[in-house]
């Protein structure tokens, strides 16, 4: 049977890379979390003191992030360093959508996202995945949930990190990302026509994967 290429996309907090975590794991594919290369290339321009678009490119074209998947957990290097717990911080997360606006960033990582998916057998998630990085992906996921359940599930994920942080403002941090990502000019957060809308607003991280399962089944009987 044909291993399938999965794109998965949807806004910040909406579960994808938890969700599309699990599925790869179920298939036996590979995972790849494009949202902790852009996090990785974020977190090296903060050790900056005043990154520029340009050194920001800079450090997307020098090729040098690598994603390990073991033991159903995803581990970041950026220049050999291991900055896998580092690039989940706020600061990050407040960078990260500034970062993946730069066109060059997105054209450097781009290339690297599809050799990684080249040989099938992967589930990748994003925002821009199945409308334009795997643009022929064989299944396309849109996964969304109510702003006020992205911003509770984040706020639950970072206050067990030990972050102070104010639900009220981490909801209007979530709603400014997603604004940002859906009106960069590059690559903008978008359902791709052909991609299958699931709402995870009340639904369980199992109940989504069973879905996004069955999705796979029925695609791999045509493919």
């Amino acid at each position: 049977m044909k291993k399938l290429v999965i794109a998965i996309d949807g806004p910040a907090g909406a579960g994808k890379s938890t969700v599309a975590r699990i599925v790869a794991q179920c298939l036996g594919y590979v995972y790849i979390d494009t949202g902790a290369m852009y996090r990785a290339v974020a977190w090296q321009a903060l050790q900056s003191a005043k990154p520029t678009a340009e050194t920001i490119a800079e450090i997307a074209a020098a090729g040098n992030i690598e994603l390990t998947y073991a033991d159903g957990k995803t581990s970041v290097r950026i220049a050999g360093k291991d900055v896998s717990e580092a690039i989940r911080t706020p600061r990050v997360s407040n960078m990260v959508s500034e970062v993946a606006q730069i066109p060059a960033v997105r054209q450097h990582l781009l290339a690297l996202q599809r050799r990684m998916a080249e040989s099938g057998g992967v589930v990748m998630d994003g925002r821009d995945i199945g409308s334009h990085v795997l643009p022929n992906a064989d299944l396309k996921i849109f996964l969304t949930a109510s702003i006020d359940e992205r911003a509770r599930r984040r706020w639950l994920e970072l206050t067990a990190k030990g972050y102070q942080i104010d639900l009220g403002q981490l909801k209007t941090d979530i709603a400014c990302r997603d604004k940002k990502d859906c009106e960069r000019k590059t690559a903008p957060l978008i359902q791709a026509e052909d991609a299958v809308l699931i709402d995870t607003t009340q639904l369980s991280i199992n109940g989504a994967v069973e879905a996004i399962l069955k999705l796979c089944e029925q695609r791999s009987a045509h493919v």
